[in-house]
This record gives C-alpha cells, sequence and structure tokens, in this order.
C-alpha cells in the first residue's frame, strides 16, 4: 500500500500557478495528507485536533511541498 494518494505522480497548480520543483525542475508530485502535530496537543492526546497539511512530493528527487489546507 502506498503512503501517497495516487500512485502515478501529476502535475500540480497552485493557485493557478504550475508547481515546479526548485532543486530538480520536476513538474510530478505524489501528493498526501500530513498532520501539524504540536507538543501541547500530543501531550494530552489530542493529536486529532491539530490542523492537517498536503505535501506535494517531487517524484524525480524527493523534495516536499507543505502547505496549509484551506
Amino acid at each position: 500500500m502506498s503512503i501517497f494518494s495516487k500512485t502515478t505522480p501529476e502535475p500540480v497548480q497552485i493557485k493557478g500557478k504550475k508547481l515546479t520543483c526548485p532543486i530538480c525542475q520536476n513538474h510530478l508530485f505524489y501528493s498526501r495528507e500530513a498532520q501539524l502535530n504540536t507538543a501541547t496537543a500530543s501531550f494530552f492526546n489530542l493529536d486529532w485536533a491539530n490542523k492537517s497539511a498536503v505535501c506535494y512530493v517531487c517524484s524525480d528527487c524527493t523534495y516536499i511541498f507543505w502547505f496549509l489546507e484551506e
């Protein structure tokens, strides 16, 4: 089972602009959701209350972009 929401990398647009990896100039990315845990919430077992982010991982060099969900 893949940790990514799609098994094939795809082009991504953010605010109408094509996402490009700043390291290798690639235009294909895997995506996944990640939780932004805080020490306080984790201490009280409230990790579910933390915000989430969408991560786009470059299919070539694996550079990761993080975007807060709206």
